[in-house]
């Protein structure tokens, strides 16, 4: 894990989820790049010092940000992009290589109706990178119990498990599978592949009509420090999709969350 993106948004909390992800770094001896995304559109002839003054503006408040974390010798980066969020992560990813995004979820506060905002939801609906979600507030330490939930057994590539293998090596980590049979399940879905048998400690069926409700049966009996969960193409996350929030109702955890990449097609 060489690469981990720091999006930052207008969160006055910004500085906690880099502070998490700068721990986080120095444990696994990566680099950070923190990111900020802006639109700039206008007429050709005044666009460019506008887009310069933006992006200027855009450097001085992630240079803030940053002033505000204990760096611990991490290296940080900036890197800012005029343009849509999905193309600039594109561009990112293309120029660096990033191995894990880490971000935060829209609040804490039980008032608040959406897991995910806008930005974050996006992240996470509209790319396959891998992503960790870390409430806010928030201080890094070991995962040593991980909870794996997921409706199929199929993983189409070995390597989509790359994140979740080396947090487990790196704190020694308990790892749990939970087997969620939903309606309409195939027989192959219950074939779990080796790759994922070969790190777990545990495995457990369970029948629920959704992965996110196999989860919430199981949470408290598994207490884990960290939950991590695929990207589907179909299936979990399904109606989420069609919008970028997402509300706590649909999804919500406690702990962090580690969201790999789509394991089936």
């Amino acid at each position: 894990m060489m690469n981990i993106l720091v999006p930052i948004g207008t969160s006055t909390n910004a500085n906690e989820t880099l502070q998490y992800a700068v721990d986080f770094a120095e444990a696994f001896g990566a680099a950070i790049y923190v990111m900020d995304v802006f639109n700039v559109t206008g007429k050709t002839g005044t666009l460019t010092n506008v887009t310069q003054k933006v992006a200027e503006n855009s450097k001085e408040r992630l240079k803030e940000v940053i002033g505000r974390v204990e760096t611990k010798n991490v290296s940080i980066k900036i890197a800012s992009f005029n343009g849509e969020l999905k193309d600039g992560l594109k561009e990112i990813n293309k120029g660096i290589g990033i191995d894990l995004i880490i971000l935060a979820p829209r609040s804490n506060d039980i008032k608040e109706e959406n897991y995910l905002g806008q930005t974050s939801g996006a992240i996470i609906k509209r790319t396959n990178i891998p992503t960790l979600i870390v409430p806010k507030g928030t201080s890094y330490k070991e995962f040593k119990s991980i909870l794996v939930a997921f409706k199929s057994g199929i993983l189409k590539r070995k390597r989509i498990l790359d994140p979740l293998i080396e947090i487990k090596n790196k704190h020694n980590s308990s790892v749990n599978l939970l087997m969620v049979k939903t309606p309409g399940y195939s027989d192959d879905d219950l074939k779990i592949n080796t790759a994922l048998m070969d790190i777990s400690s545990q495995l457990t069926f369970t029948d629920n009509s959704t992965t996110y409700h196999g989860v919430l049966e199981h949470f408290q009996a598994k207490h884990p420090d960290l939950l991590c969960v695929f990207r589907r193409k179909r299936g979990f996350f399904k109606k989420l999709w069609e919008k970028s929030t997402i509300a706590k109702s649909e999804f919500y955890a406690p702990v962090p969350v580690l969201v790999l990449s789509v394991k089936k097609d």
